[in-house]
This record gives C-alpha cells, structure tokens and sequence, in this order.
C-alpha cells in the first residue's frame, strides 16, 4: 500500500511539473514578405495586422484553449531566393504555418514549390503556407498545390468585379493597359483586356506597356503614350511605390484617367497620392469598404486596430488568415499541420466581413469583393478622410465569393 501511495505521489508530483512546461508550448507561425527595400511599407503594414490578429486570438486564449501563437517574423527581400532560404530558417525555428503574399506571385510559388518538397521528405515537421495577398489564378489554378491556401480573391475574380462594374460605365471608351512585368501584372493585363472586353464588347484597347517592378522613377513617358493613344482609362496591376509614382506623374501631367487596379487603396501612400496629384479617378476592388460605417463587427475591429496600431486598418484578410488557421486547429482538434490542411478544405467562416468559404477543390477563399473608388469626402457618399486628407472611400457595387467563382484548373494532389 505504501509503495501504491509513493508511486502516486510521483506520479502527481511529476504531473505538476510537466503542466507548466506544456503550457509554455507555443503554435509557432511564419511571416515571410519584404521588411526592407521600397516595399517595405507594405510589408510592414500586413505585418502589423498579423501580428494584431495573433495578439488578439491569444488574449482571448490562444488556439485548443491554451496554446499561444508565436508569430517569427523573416525578411524576404522582394526576393524568391531570399524567401526561401527564410523559409528553412522558419522550419528550423519550428513553424508549422506560414504567411505571405506581399512579394508577388513568383515569390508564392517558390515558396510553395519548396513546402511541398520539404514535407514530401520531412512529413513529420510539414508546413503549410497561406498566401493572403498575392492573387495570380494559376496558384490556385494550373499550379495548386494541398499546401497552399489562397485567403484573398484572384486576379479573376476581382476582374470579374471590376467588369461587371464598367459594364455599366458608357464613358470608358478607351483603356490602355500599363502594369508590371511579372507574372501577376501580366495576369492582370490578360484578364483585363479577357473579362471586361466580354462585358463591353464596344470598349477598345489603345495600348498596352510592361514595366520592371519597383524601378521605374518617372511614368511621364508612359502618361505622353497613353495621351496619344486618346485614353481615358487605364487598367493597372500596379502597386505600392510603382502606383503612387504613377499617380504623381499623372498630376504633373495635368491628365484625367481612370484607373482600376486589384488592392491600391489598401497600400499606405494611395489616398495621399491622390489627393495631392488629382490624377482622376482610381477604382479598386477589395474584400470591404474602408472607413465604412454601419457595419459593427468591422466597425469594432477597425477601431481596436487603429488605438493599438496608432494606423489605419486596411485589410481584413490578412487579419482572417490566422484566425481560419485557428478554426481548423479547433475543428481538427490538432496542431499538426496535416490535421489542419485538411480541415481547412471546405472550411466555413463568419468572418467580419461575412461569410467566407475555403473551396475545397483547390484552395480558392470565397469573399465578397467590393468595388471602391477613391474620392473627395462629401458627407453622404464618402464620409470619412483617410491619411490625413479629405479623400476617402466611396462603394460602387458589391459582390459575393459565389457571384465572382470561376472554374479552375486545379488537379488537387492530396497527401
């Protein structure tokens, strides 16, 4: 009896010890996008809202009620190689998730063509990678991969938005296409002239120009081509610095186009260029309407970010992605990696935004994507300033993820 009782003693004790060291144990997760160079402002800001989101979900007690999420946090240069030697370093430091998107699409594939053969040969230490930003259709199309998951829409899906939204616009007559010479703006030009040429069959195409990313100072020369073409709109992948630019240079050049882009009004510096240059009109397309008022839930989290951040909340999908990766750890009642992919597969989300849906066909989140335009605030249609101007955000049309889902290409390979 008295063995009995000893032995229980160490047991229980041993208990106690060991109760505190598991609860020690943290989910560690990746961010990997530039932090340095001239997108630096964009990678800081989504990391701002990662981190947010992974503070947030451990006040209110991590994920499978106590573990905390550790957020590591790399620097991956705007480059793929950089991106992926970061990658190494993030399994090696134990990830078992990885965000990023803000470096383009060439840099998602990398990385995930690396994911995938690092838990081809390492199963037992898998990482998953979820893309919040980059939008190519190819990642979740011809190149989808059980790895990756896709938090934003497509390059298809917000065209498709955006050309439902010309369709109704009898002034664009004349749109040149100007974007960035990678893989995304390329995607952006194609479906560009594809989508909204089927919507307004009567629209011409004047012109159309690549550029190298990030290394353009002066858009003058494309602005004078684009006068000679007789443009009135111009369909731009273009982002961070490569948009702002464009935008100055469209004030100095005292020209008035349209322009539709993919996330502009969701990079720092957007709403100032526009207001400072009066270049026209920049529409954008994005999972909500910012500054918009009467819709509590996004209302409450734009405000919570804003008093912690001491900046603007921009993008909710960066703030989803690790919440989703929570509710499939807690649906699939596990933190391996494996165990969560596949409950993120058909994983549905009331996120602040709406409903969301993980398609599970290739990965595709369905969201509702609004149509935005950058405009003067004027107390009914646009009623809050953003970036210290007096320009903020009016709503031309909204559409559901099942409203803008196409077919895809994906021939999903499952572990």
């Amino acid at each position: 009896m008295l063995k009995t009782l000893t032995t229980l003693a160490a047991l229980a004790a041993a208990a106690c010890v060991a109760a505190p060291v598991a609860a020690q144990q943290n989910f560690k997760v990746a961010y990997i996008d530039p932090l340095s160079g001239p997108f630096a402002s964009v990678g800081e800001l989504m990391l701002n809202h990662l981190q947010f989101a992974v503070d947030d979900i451990n006040s209110h007690g991590g994920v499978l009620k106590g573990t905390k999420l550790q957020l590591l946090q790399f620097d991956g240069k705007l480059s793929a190689q950089d991106s992926v030697n970061a990658l190494q370093a993030a399994i090696d430091q134990g990830a078992k998730v990885v965000f990023t998107g803000g470096s383009g699409s060439s840099v998602v594939a990398a990385l995930v063509d690396a994911a995938s053969k690092h838990n081809e040969r390492n199963p037992e230490r898998a990482i998953i990678i979820v893309n919040h930003s980059s939008i190519d259709p190819d990642l979740t199309g011809k190149r989808c991969n059980f790895w990756h998951f896709q938090i934003e829409a497509n390059t298809a899906m917000k065209m498709k938005a955006l050309a439902n939204y010309i369709k109704k616009q009898p002034d664009i007559k004349n749109i040149y296409l100007l974007n960035q010479d990678y893989a995304h703006g390329r995607q952006w030009s194609k479906y560009g002239q594809e989508l909204v040429g089927l919507a307004r069959p009567d629209i011409h195409f004047v012109g159309q120009d690549l550029h190298a990313i990030g290394r353009v100072k002066d858009f003058a020369p494309y602005l004078a081509k684009m006068k000679v073409a007789g443009t009135d709109s111009v369909i731009t992948g273009n982002w961070g610095p490569d948009m702002t630019l464009l935008l100055k240079a469209a004030g100095d050049a005292g020209v008035n186009y349209r322009y539709f882009n993919h996330s502009a009004g969701s990079v720092p510096g957007t709403v100032l260029a526009v207001s400072q240059s009066h270049p026209g009109q920049l529409t954008w397309v994005a999972e909500w309407h910012p500054g918009e008022a009467g819709v509590p839930r996004v209302d409450a989290l734009a405000k919570a970010y804003k008093a912690r951040m001491k900046q603007e909340f921009l993008a909710p999908r960066i703030d989803m992605a690790p919440r989703i990766i929570v509710a499939a750890a807690n649906k699939a009642q596990s933190l391996e990696p494996l165990q969560i992919a596949r409950a993120m597969e058909d994983l549905s989300y009331d996120s602040v935004v709406g409903p969301v849906r993980m398609r599970v066909e290739d990965h595709q989140l369905l969201l509702p994507q609004v149509v935005n335009t950058i405009a003067p605030v004027d107390g009914k249609t646009v009623k809050t300033g953003w970036e210290g101007t007096n320009y903020g955000f009016r709503t031309d049309a909204v559409y559901t993820g099942n409203e803008l889902a196409q077919g895809t290409e994906c021939k999903m390979t499952r572990p």
